[in-house]
């Protein structure tokens, strides 16, 4: 290599070998700088690694002098501090819709933000990749598709699919493609959710991006604008429990004191209550009334019930008598030949 070539990379490898080896706890001396260069095949002299620094200082690299002996450089401030990557990387390893495989390449590339050192307390915390995680390797480029079709205000068309027993990936509608109009993406109960208006049937559905399949943009403008004006997506999620569908009821509930720390992180610190008597209290939401808030409901046991109104009360007070049938049925037999198993 030339030398006149050299002398071109040098000051672009020493950026490289500050960015990659060194941080607050390991500093490169004058001289170790020179032997690394060295191994770029770049010859240089003391004289000249100053020179460099302070170039790259007048750029506005934020370069550290260590003046305790053996002294050193290493490069202070940088694009995220070690904490935010850390941070990243949980968020990336607790997300489900990111893939094994895109979770591994996600977070090399986290890596390269900080020195090698420090991205090996990166790389101890990638361990929870037995978790469950998405299985659509394509959910970045869905997730870029829609991103695309919302700016540009046009609608899309995809497949999705649902899990059979078998674990096998069935598509829905007998493989045929859903068009809607994309508007916003939501990331609740650790998936990742389009909300769209689907005009067909005149409303606003939501649907899971990982069980998304080919997705194309359409030349028609979307439709439902109208619909979106003032839409609140902390209230649509909040009222959509783990995002199922139902429909849309203003409930009352009387849930005991106890729970109100439950209650404000479901629905909001804005929520309606008010006290009821010493113990409990009332509270006043619209919810989409579907299973999963009747689940939701049972894993709080008694410490809450339905007030009002009477119809979702009583759809409730059904759900839970198909649940104690079905148990009655699965114990052992009694006298009447039915199996009995709660008392």
């Amino acid at each position: 290599m030339a030398r006149s070539y050299q002398q071109k990379l040098k000051i672009l490898c020493l950026l490289k070998i500050l960015k990659e080896e060194t941080d607050e706890k390991h500093p490169l001396t004058t001289t170790q700088l020179i032997e690394r260069l060295l191994a770029y095949g770049i010859q240089a002299e003391r004289k000249s690694i100053y020179n460099d620094i302070a170039a790259l200082e007048d750029f506005g690299v934020d370069i550290i002098k260590v003046t305790q002996k053996p002294g050193g450089y290493y490069l202070g401030e940088r694009e995220f501090e070690l904490a935010e990557l850390k941070l990243l990387v949980d968020a990336v390893v607790a997300s489900k819709f990111i893939t094994t495989k895109k979770s591994r390449e996600l977070i090399h590339k986290l890596e390269t933000l900080t020195s090698r050192e420090n991205a090996k307390q990166l790389n101890r915390q990638v361990v929870v990749t037995n978790r469950s995680k998405a299985v659509n390797e394509k959910i970045y480029y869905n997730v870029d598709k829609i991103h695309s079709a919302i700016a540009k205000g046009v609608k899309i068309r995809f497949q999705y699919f649902a899990w059979t027993v078998d674990k096998q990936m069935e598509l829905k509608r007998d493989g045929g493609f859903y068009e809607v109009s994309p508007f916003l993406l939501s990331w609740d109960d650790e998936n990742y959710y389009l909300i769209a208006y689907d005009a067909k049937a005149g409303i606003i559905k939501h649907f899971r991006v990982d069980k998304m399949l080919r997705i194309s943009l359409c030349r028609e403008a979307r439709e439902g604008a109208e619909e979106f004006a003032d839409f609140d997506v902390g209230a649509y999620t909040k009222k959509t429990f783990g995002m199922f569908a139902g429909e849309e009821e203003v409930v009352t509930l009387v849930c005991r004191n106890e729970l109100i720390g439950v209650m404000i992180d479901r629905f909001g610190q804005e929520v309606s209550t008010r006290r009821r008597d010493e113990d409990s209290f009332f509270l006043r939401t619209k919810v989409a009334v579907s299973r999963q808030f009747f689940g939701w409901l049972t894993g709080l046991g008694d410490g809450v019930r339905i007030q009002a109104p009477e119809d979702v009360r009583q759809r409730y007070c059904r759900y839970l008598d198909r649940i104690l049938e079905d148990y009655g049925k699965k114990s052992g037999d009694d006298d009447d030949g039915r199996k009995n198993f709660i008392s």
